[in-house]
């Protein structure tokens, strides 16, 4: 029993590695010059699922997104989804970036604190960002510096609060 209080304990000490060996050799290939394309930017690698994963920093999302989009060993020119994740001590952008030359895709993750959810906007790279952001700032309040319409997409004009957080009050919600 003592053992296993160790085992579960040491486990809980290191995370665990994800196993790359879920890769292809493109997405790994990928992922190594994603790497090292992004080096400026404190890139930590990762996998989602089968996936090759990139976390940065919020503050270079732009840039990031830009050189994934126009270095041609990546050539991620179509951005498959946005999406945010409440974490409740910070929310975590998730951008599904697909190369369909390379038939390829890319995840690119960065946190933006909870209490101040502010990040550059990446419209201006991908027109179909701007919807995306949009959604995220009506459900989670997040702001997109540079979106081009801030305007709510899902919600109507002063609508309060923001229903895709946790710590959102479904029960108290009276629509009329």
């Amino acid at each position: 029993m003592a053992a296993n209080r160790h085992a579960a304990h040491d486990a809980e000490a290191e995370p665990e590695q994800p196993d790359y060996s879920v890769l292809t050799d493109t997405g790994l290939k990928t992922l190594e010059d994603a790497e090292n394309l992004f080096s400026d930017f404190s890139p930590e690698r990762g996998l989602l699922f089968d996936l090759p994963q990139i976390t940065v920093d919020a503050s270079g999302i732009e840039q990031v997104c830009r050189l994934a989009k126009t270095e041609p060993s990546l050539d991620l020119k179509m951005l498959h989804c946005l999406s945010c994740v409440d974490y409740e001590e910070h929310f975590q952008l998730v951008y599904f970036l697909h190369s369909l030359d390379r038939e390829q895709m890319l995840v690119i993750k960065t946190n933006v604190p909870y209490e101040n959810p502010v990040l550059p906007s990446v419209a201006g790279v991908w027109a179909a960002a701007e919807w995306y952001e949009r959604e995220a700032s009506d459900l989670f309040g997040v702001t997109f510096e540079g979106n081009p319409d801030s305007s709510p997409l899902l919600l109507y004009e002063g609508f309060g609060g923001h229903p895709g957080r946790k710590s959102y009050p479904f029960y108290e919600y009276r629509e009329f």
